[in-house]
């Protein structure tokens, strides 16, 4: 596993990236700095613990709307699927979560 140093909102975060990933995760890091700046430069809202949730609440809608996005409910007959799939969230709010946590604060 690759580390990147990315900057959301003028602030660096070292993030853990599989290999072959990188290109990904610069792309969500820019849209989630895009999100941030566009709230915080709005005059809504300071705090960034705040900022951080309607920014993920702000980008969770807009691919929800996505047609080809495809949004995976739990149900048994794929369950193995789900269960993957909340694994890997598990890992993005974790890493969110240190990320934030040397900031002093956490969502």
């Amino acid at each position: 596993m690759n580390q990147l140093e990315v900057q959301i909102m003028g602030q660096s975060y070292l993030l853990g990236c599989p290999e072959g990933g990188e290109t990904r995760l610069r792309e969500a890091v820019q849209r989630v700095d895009e999100a941030m700046c566009k709230i915080r430069d709005a005059n809504k809202v300071r705090a960034r613990d705040r900022i951080a949730v309607l920014a993920a609440l702000n980008l969770a809608f807009d691919l929800a709307d996505k047609p080809e996005v495809a949004l995976v409910e739990a149900t048994p007959a794929n369950s193995s699927s789900t269960a993957a799939e909340s694994n890997v969230l598990g890992a993005l709010i974790a890493r969110l979560d240190d990320a934030l946590s040397e900031d002093g604060q956490l969502l």
